[in-house]
């Protein structure tokens, strides 16, 4: 045990995409060697992030799960909404603190790259000067996603735009016209807008619907033949097609 005089270290550790052999050497080392292991949940789940982990822990392991209080109950644009996570945040971190007041560390367990539109990102500005913080960066979906398809998202000069599918239609058409290729998260119920907006940029023949990535049941779908998405893990891809030798 370390020095209970001193603040543990809490990792945020990139699991990747939700195969346990996309993680990377660093972070197996992390997870299975910790004492204490942190992940965020929504209430009454397993939790992804700990489902990739399963049977990694070690027999002693002390869970800390963090429960989201909201999800997509509340509009983004609701002030309720804000106001809530960011509660939530900060008794996060609190409990972060406490767990590694006794000198041990912390792994929290973090889906795709924990600086990627992550969790982790709202816990490491809170813990700046709190507690040391390390990060172990992980592929990032949107790369299982595309290399689901078995088809290079760039070429050459090819920029790559990364939009939310929350976006206003009018911005999502916009950034789907201006760019060579597209990732687009955060799908779920924006489907119907998401495909209007795709529709109107005239880029519906090379758009694809990738779900699970790298995960047990993964498909690829043409966008005009979905017909819905999972609320969760659906990424949206349009492959460059730029210079080439």
């Amino acid at each position: 045990m370390k020095d209970t005089g001193t603040i543990g270290t809490i990792h945020g550790v990139g699991l990747g995409p939700g195969a346990m052999d996309l993680m990377s050497v660093r972070a197996d080392r992390l997870v299975r060697g910790a004492r204490q292991v942190a992940y965020f949940r929504k209430a009454g789940r397993f939790g992804h992030a700990r489902r990739t982990a399963e049977g990694m822990l070690r027999p002693d392991v002390v869970e800390i799960p963090m429960e989201y209080p909201v999800t997509t109950e509340i509009p983004f644009s609701d002030p309720e909404y804000n106001a809530c996570l960011s509660a939530f945040y900060a008794r996060c971190t609190e409990q972060l603190v406490e767990a590694a007041g006794n000198g041990e560390d912390v792994v929290v367990l973090c889906e795709g790259d924990p600086f990627f539109y992550g969790s982790f990102m709202h816990l490491h500005s809170r813990l700046a000067g709190r507690a040391p913080v390390e990060v172990v960066p992980g592929i990032t979906g949107m790369a299982g996603a595309w290399n689901a398809t078995g088809l290079p998202i760039t070429w050459g000069d090819d920029v790559l735009t990364v939009a939310m599918a929350t976006l206003p239609e009018e911005e999502l058409v916009r950034r789907i016209r201006d760019t060579d290729a597209l990732v687009v998260m955060k799908i779920g119920r924006n489907l119907p807008k998401l495909r209007r907006a795709v529709a109107a940029a005239g880029r519906e023949d090379g758009a694809w619907l990738v779900e699970h990535a790298a995960m047990p049941g993964q498909s690829v779908t043409r966008l005009a033949d979905a017909q819905s998405v999972t609320p969760y893990f659906a990424i949206l891809l349009i492959h460059g097609q730029g210079r080439r030798p």
